[in-house]
């Protein structure tokens, strides 16, 4: 399986000037691609292809060759999800925002990784002579074990290497057959149902908190920046307290995720889970800007469901466990038994028809009846009461 590990690393003064000049440059060549892009759409009315961009950017920078194609490649692929995203109806720009530093990516043959940990980064060739590549130390027990395939300079409180890798492990194989159907959501960041009868609640409480004093913090010093001048000595004191907020709750954040994916993970394995559906929020913030309050937004704001899902996805995949995206309309408001339509207020769903369940568990049912029976109906088995989990 592929996998990233994010390490430290050592190296002279001047060879991390070099880096960080490497990604000022990774910087020039997506500007350049911006300019280039919006020149040849002027001309021509038509995007710039992938190709046309790799040719009219080769050469042009003093890093790997591999290096640039990866800027351009980030920015394809930047402009093509917008464009996806657009016709779905989403009010999202194409990639416009000029960028002082971008990371610097090298490829197979852009590195040699030595197994003392010695890392040779190449520069490839410039004036038409080849540069002296930057050699980095790696301590040796922080090694990923397994092939690295390539390599991101990354910069959070300092510069970080990211080594993606092939650990040479293959899904396990799965001869479990239950199926399960997630209600994701802000207040309970998982809301669970398994075809035993099992169910799960896991609470995103240390979530919310996270987001809350970031939040408050944030406000903080943004009124403080507010009144200094731009750029002067005081504003600048600032903005690295809020880059520091900013980069400690990204890490807490990530911390929380990572222990709530994983004990869904395991409550999975205890109930022989084959297959899970999650349902798609996705489109829960489209074209409904007006009907939202100020509080409304911030918190679907601080959802954060795509990187739910992608920790679910690889620590699933890893088990031989399938899970999928799911349209999830009407499942949190229809009642299974009268089929009319109702919305909840409080933490538990009523119906005038005497039905009575827990919100987020009755959206995990009635998600389950909607993908596995093709409507939204009473369950052909007994859903237990919910076991209630909440991260350390």
């Amino acid at each position: 399986m592929y996998r990233t590990l994010k390490t430290r690393f050592r190296a002279k003064k001047e060879v991390i000037q070099k880096l960080f000049e490497c990604n000022r440059i990774s910087a020039e060549v997506w500007n350049e691609c911006l300019r280039l892009a919006k020149e040849h759409h002027l001309e021509t009315g038509k995007w710039i292809t992938k190709t046309e961009l790799q040719k009219a950017t080769k050469g042009r920078f003093s890093i790997h060759s591999q290096s640039i194609q990866a800027v351009v490649h980030k920015y394809i692929f930047a402009r093509d999800g917008a464009k996806e995203a657009r016709k779905k109806g989403e009010k999202i720009k194409y990639p416009y925002k000029k960028k002082k530093h971008f990371n610097t990516k090298w490829a197979k043959d852009g590195f040699v990784l030595h197994e003392d940990g010695t890392l040779e980064l190449s520069l490839g060739i410039w004036n038409r002579k080849r540069q002296s590549p930057l050699v980095v130390k790696i301590d040796k027990e922080k090694l990923p074990n397994g092939k690295v395939k390539e390599i991101e300079l990354v910069y959070d409180r300092g510069l970080w290497l990211c080594l993606s890798y092939e650990d040479g492990k293959k899904p396990k194989e799965n001869p479990c057959k239950n199926r399960v159907a997630i209600d994701p959501g802000e207040i309970h960041t998982i809301a669970a149902i398994c075809e035993n009868g099992e169910s799960l609640i896991i609470t995103g409480r240390k979530i919310r908190s996270i987001h809350r004093l970031r939040n408050k913090k944030l406000k903080e010093l943004q009124k403080l920046m507010s009144r200094c001048k731009k750029g002067s000595k005081q504003w600048k004191k600032y903005n690295r307290a809020k880059q520091y907020v900013l980069s400690k709750s990204e890490a807490q954040l990530k911390d929380a995720l990572h222990k709530t994916t994983r004990q869904f993970v395991h409550w999975c394995l205890e109930n022989q889970v084959k297959e899970v559906v999650i349902g798609d929020i996705e489109g829960i913030q489209r074209n409904t800007k007006k009907k939202r309050n100020k509080k409304t937004n911030q918190k679907l704001s601080n959802w954060s469901f795509g990187k739910l899902f992608d920790y679910l996805k690889y620590k699933l995949n890893a088990e031989g466990i399938q899970i999928e995206k799911k349209d999830e309309s009407y499942t949190s408001q229809t009642c299974p038994v009268c089929g009319k339509k109702n919305k909840s207020s409080s933490r538990n769903y009523t119906c005038q028809c005497g039905y009575k369940r827990h919100r987020d568990i009755h959206g995990a049912m009635n998600l389950f009846a909607k993908v596995y029976y093709g409507e939204i109906r009473p369950l052909e088995f007994t859903v237990k009461p919910f076991t209630y989990r909440r991260i350390a």
